[in-house]
């Protein structure tokens, strides 16, 4: 992964989410943090990292808000698909972290439940065609005038990244091209 994008899953990773508690539990103490008790049907805030871990050991489980499921996927790829040129839908700030995380269990997933695949399969092409489009968008976005700040705001920290690089990278290039010597 570029290091850009590590840094924002570890931001994504520290972020505070909604959890469910599914059974009652006693207070976890981690080194220099505490969590819980919990009971259950009781809904808790914690950082993802320790929510992922609970969730692993059925002691709470992720609020609908806070997941990304087939349906979502399916919807956002149909918004990008019937967008005007030039224009891009809006898209959560955590999209991506949730996507990569959605696939790895859904992957995961598969090595239990080899009748998945078909599934994962689906959705890895629908995933790929969401990021190609928000690409090809940005590409257009980055080679035109500098943006406003309605477009920005409609990209994730990961689109928001590549849309400067390549900003200047053409830019560099124009200048480039255009810049001769001497008259024609």
């Amino acid at each position: 992964m570029p290091m850009g994008i590590e840094k924002l899953d570890f931001c994504f990773e520290n972020l505070l989410v909604r959890v469910t508690a599914d059974r009652n539990h006693p207070e976890i103490q981690l080194a220099g943090l505490s969590i819980g008790p919990f009971e259950e049907g009781n809904d808790y805030e914690m950082y993802y990292w320790i929510a992922q871990e609970l969730a692993g050991a059925g002691i709470v489980h992720f609020s609908e808000d806070d997941l990304l499921k087939a349906t979502s996927l399916y919807k956002i790829q149909w918004k990008e698909r019937v967008q005007i040129p030039g224009q891009i839908s809006d898209l959560a700030e955590d999209f991506y972290p949730k996507l990569r995380r959605y696939l790895a269990d859904m992957k995961a997933e598969i090595a239990k439940h080899p009748e998945k695949a078909r599934e994962f399969e689906k959705t890895l092409h629908s995933a790929w065609d969401i990021v190609n489009s928000r690409l090809k968008k940005i590409i257009t976005l980055s080679s035109g005038p500098t943006q406003t700040g309605q477009i920005q705001k409609k990209l994730t920290f990961e689109e928001r990244f590549i849309y400067a690089q390549l900003g200047k990278v053409i830019s560099e290039w124009k200048a480039q091209i255009l810049n001769f010597e001497g008259e024609r």
